[in-house]
């Protein structure tokens, strides 16, 4: 069992380095059946969204045991950079970890520290899930540091121009672009199509493609066209939409129908 969860820890962190073509799916739901469909459908990872929802660390660790029994890697994003949040997610087996608002270098030696073990970083040893309870302890401590996958999130624009000190660590796998947040923080909130917006994505694309890293987008309302154009823009991975996205289309979709009916 451990072998096969290390080869597609691994395997993801590999197509990130590469800059293969990776797809990731977002659930913002804390029913584990969600993650496991999503699984089913062939993405490289399924991303928690612990950020902007209440999934609880315990409902964490149901969805990333409901990925892994369908061979699919999963990346928690917690709702803060403090440790009480990512340890134990680290615990419950994530794969690796998303983690918004970077800003700073400093910030990026923080969390580097709290997820891997020494002597890269100081996080600590226990035994948990990941560890397969103690059966997989030794193989999974040695193996972690070099497998596991951290994807830090530009969104704002402190972070673009940051982004070369930001990268410069070899720990930094990827970088995950927040046009929503970039444009706040830009004074424009909401226009993600505005030109400075768009510079400071072309920016962050740029450095990591020039640094040998993957770079990500998420695409709300998924159709072959937008996911052409983010290919085309730059970007190596994408995050196709995600449970709560598909599941508003779908009630905006039934309301007006509701109306027209009614």
């Amino acid at each position: 069992m451990f072998e096969q969860r290390n080869e597609i820890r691994a395997s993801l962190k590999a197509k990130l380095r590469n800059r293969e073509r990776v797809f990731g799916a977002w659930v913002s739901y804390r029913e584990p059946a969600i993650a496991e469909t999503f699984a089913m459908a062939g993405f490289d990872f399924v991303a928690i969204d612990m950020e902007h929802t209440t999934i609880s660390t315990d409902e964490a660790n149901r969805i990333i045991t409901g990925c892994h029994a369908e061979g699919v890697a999963c990346l928690p994003r917690p709702v803060s950079h403090n440790n009480d949040y990512i340890k134990p997610l680290l615990e419950a087996g994530a794969d690796g970890m998303i983690i918004q608002m970077v800003n700073t270098p400093k910030e990026v030696e923080t969390l580097i520290s709290l997820q891997k073990f020494p002597p890269v970083g100081n996080r600590s040893y226990g035994v948990n899930r990941a560890h397969g309870y103690g059966f997989d302890f030794d193989d999974y401590i040695k193996s972690w540091n070099d497998s596991s996958s951290f994807v830090i999130q530009v969104e704002s624009i402190t972070a673009v121009e940051n982004i070369n000190e930001l990268i410069a660590y070899d720990e930094v796998d990827a970088v995950m672009v927040g046009p929503y947040d970039i444009s706040g923080s830009l004074g424009v909130p909401g226009q993600t199509d505005h030109p400075l917006v768009r510079e400071a994505s072309a920016k962050v694309v740029e450095a990591c493609a020039k640094r040998g890293i993957g770079c990500c987008t998420q695409i709300a309302d998924v159709s072959n066209e937008r996911v052409e154009a983010a290919f085309d823009a730059g970007f190596s991975f994408v995050i196709l939409g995600s449970d709560l996205f598909i599941l508003s289309k779908w009630a905006s979709d039934m309301r007006s129908t509701i109306k027209k009916f009614s």
